[in-house]
């Protein structure tokens, strides 16, 4: 069995949930399971995250602009999914030109809305992909579908009320957290109360702790600082996108 770093643990319990969907990433998901519960398995992490064609990209930007030598340093990998002083770090118009010279020439259909037009939009974290570069901010005029899947693919975050009697590894927590509304722009609700699953990944959350939620998972157990840092971007990004969104509502 392999030690696993720091950085290495924070990116499997980000990525877990989506690659345990089949959505992001190889077919590993028991062993970054497995991993970001502590338990070291044997897995090439940097082999398995550079075949996340959605974090990897910006994780490994955000190394190189901010002269770290590791994409899976916790520090950057945290920079990535929730934000922090690296993501601050790194202009806008610095990340944008890097990130279009790299990925438009190869963009297919899972890069193709990375264009020109996005650069008002820019900034190297999880919020902008799920609400910019991924198509589904593009799709919702057309039902709730859409919505459902930007509010599940971000990550958000949460206060725990109450915890579950389940055995560690499968128990729910009901977390009080914003949630988003469609109303041809894009806004966070009031908080209301909404029981998630627990894999483990935090330790043994209790009431009154912050935790990020990824696809319907606790996945980190956030400080104050770093909640506020993730509702800092997730704002940053809805402002930053709500006009396109609502720019394509008006003319639908």
């Amino acid at each position: 069995m392999t030690t696993w770093t720091a950085g290495q643990r924070l990116f499997a319990q980000y990525a877990h949930a989506p690659n345990s969907l089949g959505f992001c990433g190889p077919q590993v998901a028991d062993g970054l399971l497995r991993g970001a519960r502590g338990e070291h398995p044997d897995l090439d992490v940097a082999a398995v995250a550079a075949r996340f064609s959605g974090a990897w990209p910006y994780q490994h930007l955000i190394a190189d602009l901010t002269e770290h030598a590791d994409p899976l340093e916790a520090g950057v990998v945290r920079a990535y999914w929730t934000g922090n002083a690296l993501t601050r770090a790194v202009p806008a118009d610095v990340f944008i030109a890097a990130l279009l010279d790299r990925f438009r020439p190869q963009a297919g259909g899972y890069w193709a809305h990375l264009n020109d037009d996005l650069v008002a939009e820019a900034s190297p974290t999880h919020a902008f992909h799920v609400l910019a570069v991924y198509p589904w901010s593009r799709l919702l005029g057309s039902g709730p579908e859409a919505l459902g899947v930007l509010e599940s693919c971000r990550i958000g975050w949460g206060t725990v009320e109450e915890v579950g009697d389940e055995p560690l590894g499968r128990r729910t927590v009901v977390v009080r957290r914003s949630a988003l509304e469609y109303d041809a722009g894009l806004t966070l609700s009031r908080p209301s109360r909404e029981r998630v699953t627990d894999d483990g990944f935090a330790g043994g959350v209790g009431p009154g702790d912050l935790v990020a939620l990824h696809w319907g998972r606790v996945c980190d157990r956030l400080t104050a600082g770093e909640a506020e840092e993730l509702e800092y971007w997730t704002r940053w990004q809805l402002d930053a996108s709500n006009p396109r969104i609502r720019s394509a509502a008006e003319g639908a």
